[in-house]
Formats: C-alpha cells, structure tokens, sequence
C-alpha cells in the first residue's frame, strides 16, 4: 500500500511542475514578435514574457531612429556638428556595427540610413535611376565616417546630413538582451522570434531540440528542410517579394550601401550564429557580396553557418550544415 501512495503522490508532483510552452504574439519595434516560453503555469509564463516585452521596448526606445528623444535621434542630428555622449550599451552596438563593416567590406553599414531612397518597390518604378542619381544616393554613407571616441563615450558623424539606423541588427539585438534577461531569470527553454530572427535556448519540454523551417522561396507554401537549433540563433533574409526587374535582371530592396545599386542573384539567405545580431548583419551582407565572397566570409567565422538560395533555385549551404528534408 506504502508503495501505491508514493507512486501516485510521485505522479502528481509530476503533474504540477510539468513545462509547457507558453508563446504571446505582439507588435513590438514595428514589427511582429513571437516570444515563447518553457513553464509551469501560465501566470509564470505571463511574469517572463511581460520582461521579455519590457527589456525589447527598453532597447527600442535607445536605439530608434525616428523617437527624437533618443540618442540614436541626437547623433544623427548632430552630424557633421559635435559628437554626442551617450550609454555604454549603444557605444558598443555602434562599434560591433562597425566591425561587422570591416568583416563586410562595407557590405553592412550602419549609415546606410543616410541613404536617399530613389528604388521604389511598391511597383511604381517604371525605368532605373539614373547613374548620377544613384551615385549621390550614398553620398552621405560610409562607415570610417562614424567616428568613436571610447574614453569619453561619444560619437560623431563626420558628414553633415549623414544618420545611422539600426534596422539590420535592432530587432536581433533586441532578441538577444530578451533571451539573455529570461535567462538570467530562470526560463530554461524559449524562442524569441523577431519576424524571422528567431533566437533560442534550452530545450522543448519533451526533450528534443528546437526546429526551424526553411522556406523555398521558388513556393512559400512549401518547406524544403527542416534544421535544429541548440542555444543559438538563425535568420532568414529573402528577397522573393520586394524586386524591379529590368533588362531581365532581377533587382532586390536590398541594397549595396557602397555603390547604391541593389544586389541580384540570390533570392533567400539562412544564417544561423549565435547571436541573433551577428546572423541579422551577415545575412543582410550575403545579398550584398554574392555567393561566392560571402559563403567564403561565413566559413572563417566560428559557429556560423548559412543556407543561400540563388534566383534559379540552386541551394549553396557552408561546410558544416547537415540539412533534414522535410
């Protein structure tokens, strides 16, 4: 009898601290996030993900461009003027930013927001911009004219009229501070995903890891692999929807923040990295170096991997992925 009851008081226990995944869909930096968490209760999953939302707005709010009241916002005003002093937490972003350019070749740039947007992709462009047009687009763009100084924090935009954004890393940024918070709170397993820059950690509640689906880009209602991720992030950047084409060849809303011409010949690029803000950047980059330079670019990085996708469907993956068909 002693046996039975501690059999069944051994069973309940189990039932009372079982995990599930609980997830909350939101609008948060203009953009839709999922965040799920692995808990117990959904009051305790409502006390994590209310922390998640709070630490992403908290980011918003330091690194928006278009909240006056930010010091991203005093920066770019004052280009070409004074340097600005500011957090110790935008002053590293800034300067991973720029190392992420030299990595690049200037393929990512933070003052790509400097950029005149003369390639419109609403379906209105009837005929390509001029070359003096595009030449004067990117005028104000250029990494080595962000200017840090450490000592005392600041940065200075050399040029006037030059900004910078932060919309190829912002929402990874934002997904890596929410996982590393949740973590440091005891959350043993989530998702962050930021519109498709999903960061993950620990496991799901029956063991097995977290799965991402690729989407062929040639039919987005197909998946053609579907690939793991332990405690690590993936991003998908595809151009299938946003594209001119003239003479034949296909032009995407990504563009070239050196020449001002946007980048042609691949259609989907997968990075998966550690971080949500390095696999943002890099797949951005991809675009913009083509296969052969980029491929090359993520096989000296550890940890990074990637998945590209060229315009007449020819899968390209670095040496280290193993993809399972779906």
């Amino acid at each position: 009898m002693k046996n039975v009851l501690f059999i069944l008081t051994f069973f309940s226990v189990g039932i009372l601290f079982a995990q599930e995944p609980y997830k909350r869909t939101l609008k948060l930096m203009g953009s839709r996030f999922d965040i799920t968490v692995v808990a117990k209760d959904p009051v305790e999953a409502n006390k994590y993900i209310d922390l998640a939302i709070n630490e992403i707005t908290r980011i918003e709010q330091l690194i928006s461009s278009w909240d006056p009241k930010s010091q991203t916002s005093e920066i770019n005003r004052n280009a070409g003027i004074k340097p600005v002093k500011v957090d110790s937490e935008l002053f590293d972003l800034i300067q991973r930013g720029i190392g992420i350019s030299k990595l690049t070749d200037g393929a990512f740039d933070i003052s790509y927001a400097s950029m005149d947007k003369i390639w419109k992709f609403d379906g209105s462009m009837t005929e390509m911009p001029s070359t003096d047009s595009i030449k004067a687009s990117v005028s104000k763009v250029g990494y080595r004219n962000i200017i840090l100084d450490k000592e005392n924090n600041t940065v200075f935009l050399k040029l006037k009229g030059m900004k910078i954004g932060f919309g190829a890393i912002g929402k990874g940024y934002a997904a890596d501070k929410a996982k590393n918070l949740l973590i440091s709170k005891g959350v043993v397993a989530g998702i962050i995903n930021a519109s498709g820059d999903m960061n993950t950690w620990g496991k799901q509640p029956d063991g097995s890891e977290w799965k991402v689906a690729i989407t062929n880009p040639m039919d987005k209602n197909k998946v053609f692999a579907l690939l793991p991720i332990n405690n690590g992030a993936v991003v998908t950047s595809g151009n299938y929807e946003k594209y001119v084409t003239f003479n034949d060849v296909r032009y995407t809303h990504i563009i070239d923040p050196r020449t001002g011409y946007p980048a042609t010949g691949i259609i989907s690029v997968t990075v998966f990295a550690p971080k949500a803000e390095l696999a943002d950047a890099l797949a951005t980059s991809i675009f913009v170096m083509g296969i052969e330079v980029g491929l090359n670019r993520i096989e000296q990085l550890p940890q990074v991997e990637c998945i590209i996708i060229d315009d007449k469907g020819q899968i390209t993956i670095s040496k280290n992925i193993e993809i399972e068909k779906s």
